[in-house]
């Protein structure tokens, strides 16, 4: 629950951040600010997909009653699906 908690905050920075952004290109910032922003934003939603994956992973593990080949598959699915959004 602890884990739900600092993800959802994570993600609402991450949510002010992307606000912010669109405020400075709405108000004409420069540039090199806006790319600053940008880049700050691109490296917080890395880490929280890294988190999201995590806990998915574990969350998976701890419930999965299946067999190892089992687990095994759903981690190589979970992996393969964040793999292919990066």
């Amino acid at each position: 629950m602890e884990n739900k908690v600092k993800l959802i905050q994570r993600l609402k920075r991450i949510e002010g951040q992307i606000r912010g952004l669109q405020r400075m290109i709405e108000s004409g910032r420069a540039c090199e600010e806006i790319i600053t922003q940008f880049a700050s934003i691109n490296g917080a939603l890395k880490g929280a997909g890294f988190l999201i994956v995590k806990f998915y992973l574990n969350d998976c593990l701890n419930k999965n009653e299946g067999s190892i080949d089992k687990i095994e598959k759903d981690i190589e699915k979970i992996i393969k699906t964040y793999i292919s959004s990066v």
